[in-house]
């Protein structure tokens, strides 16, 4: 490439990581990737509510799987601020709960963004129910949707999901249940949001 070309390109892409940089601040996420026992939010077979705090939205979603612990999985977040142009949360609820066991589809109602993970293990299927904590921001309505590549991409692997797309927010997931692998596979719905209020309003 032309070096005089390079120079007038290099500040520009230096603007634009800058943008991206308080979105997915490094120091974070290197927090995020810490392997050891301490990183998960929950002990194998047990019971889990974790919450974003409030203005995040979950971006991240880490889990590894242990077949002699009850085929479960131990699972960590990570969290980060919207957008200003999106405003505070105007509320937050839990939404119904998807059956161990089952396959399952679900987004957050009243065009809300998926903020946290409520789940509950179940012994005598060897796996959760999932709840998942929604914020609503004013009116905002969701548009070109998208779904994920399945997470794990084969079942009994880690799952290390990360949204690097700018003005995309998790809203979602649909899973399929292996009663042989007795694992789960998770593709997440995401989501932009417009920056004006609207009416529409999702089942």
């Amino acid at each position: 490439m032309d070096l005089t070309v390079l120079w007038v390109l290099l500040p520009l892409v230096t603007v634009a990581w800058g943008q991206y940089g308080d979105w997915y601040p490094y120091q974070q996420y290197q927090q995020y990737q810490d392997y050891s026992d301490d990183g998960w939010v929950n002990l194998n077979r047990q019971g889990f509510s974790f919450q974003c705090p409030h203005g995040q939205v979950v971006v991240a979603v880490r889990s590894i799987f242990s077949k002699k612990e009850g085929s479960d999985r131990q699972w960590n977040y990570a969290c980060m601020p919207t957008p200003q142009r999106l405003g505070e949360p105007t509320e937050c609820w839990w939404e119904e709960i998807n059956r161990a066991g089952m396959e399952w589809y679900q987004t957050c109602s009243n065009n809300g963004l998926v903020a946290g993970f409520q789940s509950r293990y179940f012994e005598s299927v060897l796996d959760r129910e999932w709840q998942f904590y929604c914020c609503r921001y004013s009116k905002r309505c969701p548009y070109s949707c998208w779904l994920t590549t399945e997470y794990p991409g084969h079942y009994g692997e880690e799952i290390d999901m990360i949204s690097y797309n700018y003005d995309y927010y998790m809203r979602g997931a649909t899973t399929t249940f292996s009663a042989v692998e007795r694992d789960r596979q998770w593709k997440f719905i995401m989501c932009r949001m417009t920056d004006y209020n609207c009416e529409f309003a999702n089942a």
